[in-house]
């Protein structure tokens, strides 16, 4: 069975444990004479099944399928035909980065991906004409694809792509291919039916909680649960006769693992373990401490500026009426439903690993590095994820993984961490304070406006390389100047006198990249600011907003149509807020409708939501983006709130860290106006948009404020 793992094998086969059956996963993405390879991106075998390679990972967000119709659209092929593998980043380093970048983070699947996939679509439809022409001996200028069909237009001969896709692959590649204007599109752009919908309904999926492998053992971690604690020991005697235990060993200098035959007695084992620890630095952090030392970096005089225009102190002390508010956020855990887990074997010759990952690049780096081998002596083998939102673009679970599967050479153990260790070891949404000042003149016009952010720098905490003279550009997501770098996150308002600046306060608990990142935050502070400056200046906060979107159209459209469709307006007993936001190169808006009775129970009625993208490459799966954006958002608006204590979380679970129920859902009504030339993300924009609106409507409900989140501690309820 050890053959299975060997990279130069086209596929392996895994038994599932009591399930009586076995599935076939293809990873190591060689060619052979039954599906040969056209080129990277597409395999067409004999039946004509094509199979479509993904660099990218698919959590739930349908890249999967969104590349997959970007490929096939250029392919020409029958869409009913396709299936879809995961190249691996083994491969790839083998085959000169031929699938290039494997990072599914930032709304990036698609929009950093889309060209040169379609390009290999392009190729292999190329390829192909070119065989089925030299089979003919007829010019390729007389033969055209058509739904896995080549045809030669003068006779009406045809030939399948399975017939011809062995001398297509024999073939040189085109080295200029010509793509499609949008225009053009029959498959992309279309509602298609995801890809992996159907082995989800019927259990065929395997997540990687569900992996399982030949002789497999299963490991239980518990990390310290301090911050900063170290390991000082362990008494592995004290559960060696457990049923099933096969070994005890500390992780790193900072865990310890139970190994056993199944992950339950494993789990068992390391509950009974006793366990020592050593507190160190951060083990006495508290958040509510950390309080005050956000506010001193409210009123700092030194802060780094991430976007100016004019003299925005100046134009405030000099206004006729000043308007200021201070609004903030907790740390946030991830919370995907599916816990870390990975799969590793060790040898002194090899690695491999199989894990849900949204980079399986860096986890081969990580996996190489923790197993003490060459990077070419590796593997990674990536798994759909049962949701990621940014935690799985960390990849320590790999590295536990690997650790402890080096205690057990030549054996397949998965580690799997319980939900308690996910929620209390998190790489944490970071915690940021705002101080919002304005200036109006006599006439209502904002003048001047002052945003302070005082809070933590994922970069600083994660990637330090990022800073720029001590300072985090990337604090200012959705607020960075017209000449920024990342054009992708750059404010659309435009104000006569403006700065916007950082003071770095980081605490003692680490932070990560959360489902939109910092422009989760920046969205609440300035769509909510932006709403008391309307009404203390005694103007439509639509009416308001679009004064200052004169040179944005696009961020006006999305605005527009959401007050249109919303009612906005409309005298009927309900309430409504709006919101609009740019950030990762997409435009989104949204108008929320609320109630709230007499006893403070906020009813959410409905949303609607719109975003222009630029290119949608499948509407239906935008609309479900949305949706479920809106849940992430939502749910963290209402009672997302990790605290620390003595340097421990004290959310455990779902009861303490809780998530929005269905009955609390809003109607969600999705406006797709994608106005082409660009291509923006989807996934991470929109889920800006949710909070602030509702928290304006909120206000229009109640006439009350609220500026700190979680809602649940502000003395409303859900129905």
């Amino acid at each position: 069975m050890s053959e299975i793992l060997s990279p130069s094998r086209r596929g392996f086969m895994i038994g599932v444990a009591g399930a009586g059956m076995t599935i076939t996963f293809f990873t190591a993405c060689a060619t052979n004479e039954e599906t040969p390879e056209v080129n990277a991106w597409v395999q067409i075998g004999r039946d004509d099944t094509v199979t479509i390679r993904i660099a990218r990972s698919e959590m739930g967000q349908g890249t999967l399928t969104g590349l997959a119709q970007l490929v096939a659209e250029e392919l020409e092929c029958d869409w009913e035909r396709v299936v879809t593998e995961f190249a691996t980043p083994g491969r790839n380093l083998a085959r000169n980065k031929v699938w290039r970048d494997f990072s599914t983070t930032g709304s990036r699947g698609i929009r950093n991906s889309h060209d040169y996939m379609r390009e290999g679509g392009a190729a292999a439809r190329m390829m192909l004409v070119s065989a089925a022409a030299a089979r003919w001996k007829v010019p390729a200028e007389e033969c055209a694809a058509r739904a896995s069909v080549v045809t030669h237009a003068p006779t009406g001969r045809t030939l399948r792509y399975g017939q011809i896709a062995a001398e297509a692959a024999a073939l040189t590649p085109p080295t200029e291919v010509a793509l499609k204007p949008a225009s053009e599109w029959t498959i992309a752009g279309q509602p298609k039916r995801r890809l992996d919908t159907a082995d989800k309904l019927t259990g065929k999926h395997l997540y990687g909680a569900d992996l399982r492998l030949p002789g497999m053992l299963n490991a239980s971690i518990r990390q310290a649960p301090k911050r900063g604690a170290v390991l000082k020991s362990f008494d592995a005697s004290a559960v060696a006769s457990m049923p099933g235990v096969r070994k005890v060993v500390p992780v790193g200098d900072a865990a310890v693992a139970v190994i056993a035959d199944t992950w339950w007695r494993a789990k068992s084992a390391l509950d009974a373990l006793p366990v020592e620890w050593t507190p160190g630095e951060g083990s006495d952090f508290s958040s509510a401490a950390f309080e005050a030392v956000l506010d001193e970096g409210l009123t700092a005089h030194q802060a780094f500026v991430g976007n100016s225009a004019g003299d925005a102190r100046g134009a405030i002390r000099r206004a006729a009426r000043v308007v200021t508010a201070t609004y903030s956020v907790p740390h946030q855990a991830h919370a995907p439903m599916e816990p870390m887990n990975a799969t590793a074997r060790w040898t002194a010759e090899r690695c491999d690993v199989w894990a849900p990952t949204q980079d399986a690049e860096h986890a081969l780096e990580v996996a190489a590095e923790a197993a003490g081998l060459p990077v070419e002596k590796c593997e990674v083998y990536p798994l759909i994820c049962g949701g990621g939102f940014g935690r799985r673009g960390f990849a320590d679970f790999v590295e536990f993984a690997v650790a402890i599967a080096r205690e057990m050479p030549g054996v397949h153990v998965k580690a799997l961490w319980t939900r308690e260790e996910c929620m209390q070891h998190d790489f944490y949404h970071p915690t940021t304070k705002a101080r919002m000042t304005g200036g109006l003149d006599a006439q209502g016009r904002l003048t001047g406006l002052h945003i302070r952010i005082s809070g933590q720098s994922i970069s600083a905490g994660v990637a330090p390389e990022r800073l720029v003279n001590g300072g985090d550009p990337g604090v200012f997501q959705g607020l960075m100047p017209p000449e920024a770098p990342r054009q992708d996150h750059v404010l659309k308002y435009s104000f006569p006198n403006l700065l916007i600046d950082h003071a770095m306060r980081n605490p003692q608990v680490r932070p990560g990249y959360w489902r939109g990142v910092n422009s989760n935050q920046n969205a609440i502070y300035l769509e909510c600011f932006m709403d008391e400056l309307a009404h203390a200046a005694g103007r439509d906060p639509l009416e308001f907003r679009l004064a200052h979107l004169g040179a944005s159209p696009k961020a006006a459209a999305v605005l527009r149509a959401v007050a249109e469709r919303g009612d906005w307006g409309k005298a009927d007993g309900k309430f409504r807020g709006l919101s609009s936001f740019h950030t990762y190169g997409g435009y989104v808006a949204a108008c929320a409708e609320v109630t709230v009775d007499e006893h403070g129970v906020l009813k959410i009625n409905r949303i609607v939501a719109a975003t222009d993208p630029g290119h949608v490459v499948n509407p239906q799966q935008v609309e479900a983006q949305v949706e479920g954006s809106f849940v992430y958002g939502l749910s963290a608006m209402l009672y997302g709130e990790i605290t620390v204590e003595n340097g421990e979380v004290q959310q455990r679970n779902f009861d303490t860290y809780e998530s929005l129920r269905i009955a609390e859902m809003p109607k969600v009504e999705t406006i797709v106006m994608p106005s082409g030339g660009f291509w923006g993300g989807v996934g991470e924009p929109t889920i800006t948009v949710a909070a602030p609106a509702v928290l304006n409507a909120v206000f229009a409900a109640t006439g009350k404020r609220v500026r700190n989140l979680p809602i649940k501690d502000q003395n409303l309820r859900t129905a």
